[in-house]
């Protein structure tokens, strides 16, 4: 498997990640609060099981071990804005917006990583970008109202996972993906636990309708997750970590695909706003996502 196939595959399955969490954070919990917390049970499982299984390299640098929790905290905060407005504007909106990000990764990996892109790889970053924003400009109804700061947060989500995909990579130079992911999990369980332990919490996932069902879905989703975040780290070490980043961000392409076709087969799934001209807009962004993430994989 090719870096480039890694990439493409780990965003197809973090698309249907994204469909699952839209449902669940939105339809299924009461609060953010509630929806994160066996998550972060779960990873903390994970960060267990792996570590046991994949030890730190010996004689391996220690600020490295320092660079992966950092990518781990920015990576952890990034999802956490996601999540909460993934509770309030359709999937279709909010992850084209926040997986943007390719643009601030070319720029910090030109900067801190000495990463050189030929005039057509710098052209299709930029086209991959420009038609993830492009989808997020077409007004549609939200459950509340977004706001300014909302929105602003959104693009804050998008420059933190910039740099936790660009301290992942120099942290790979010694770890392996599967010291990466290990670490993520811990700091990423660690902090949903820590935020979200309240008996308050535990109330009202007690409350949720049927509950066992809905934690038995989510259990699915946090299995799935982990195999498209062990893709995205194999194809960040073996590949320009600009370039697979902005393969990753075809994720906001299969996510519009998925919640048209669930938007005809399952009305309810998901929040869903109707329009034809909000459609086509869409659909003209995703091509434009789709011939960038085409020229990428030619000229990798």
């Amino acid at each position: 498997m090719t870096w480039a196939n890694a990439a493409l595959l780990s965003a197809s399955v973090m698309a249907l990640v994204s469909i699952l969490d839209s449902h669940l954070v939105s339809k299924r919990f009461s609060s953010v609060r509630s929806f994160i917390l066996p998550i972060g049970l779960i990873h903390l499982v994970y960060g267990v099981i792996v570590r046991l299984a994949f030890p730190l390299p010996a004689g391996i640098d220690v600020s490295l071990v320092g660079v992966a929790v950092l990518s781990s905290c920015l990576r952890t905060g990034a999802v956490v804005i996601m999540l909460d407005s993934l509770r309030h504007r359709e999937v279709s909106s909010v992850i084209p917006v926040v997986y943007a990000y390719p643009m601030f990764v070319a720029v910090m990996a030109f900067m801190f990583l000495e990463e050189r892109l030929s005039l057509l790889q710098w052209g299709a970053v930029g086209i991959v970008a420009s038609g993830a924003v492009m989808i997020s400009l077409g007004r549609e109804p939200s459950r509340s109202d977004i706001g300014r700061p909302r929105a602003v947060l959104l693009f804050f989500s998008s420059l933190l996972l910039a740099a936790a995909d660009v301290t992942s990579k120099q942290a790979l130079s010694q770890l392996t993906f599967w010291n990466l992911f290990w670490v993520q999990a811990f700091v990423m369980g660690g902090t949903f636990v820590l935020f979200s332990l309240r008996r308050s919490v535990l109330a009202e996932i007690g409350a949720l309708a049927d509950r066992w069902r809905v934690l038995k879905l989510l259990a699915l989703n946090e299995v799935i997750a982990p195999v498209g975040i062990i893709l995205s780290y194999w194809a960040m070490a073996h590949g320009p970590v600009s370039l697979v980043s902005a393969l990753l961000s075809s994720r906001p392409l299969l996510v519009l695909v998925f919640a048209l076709a669930l938007s005809h087969r399952a009305p309810d799934f998901l929040f869903w706003s109707k329009g034809r001209r909000l459609l086509v807009t869409k659909v003209v962004a995703t091509a434009m996502i789709v011939g960038g993430v085409a020229i990428i994989k030619m000229s990798g």
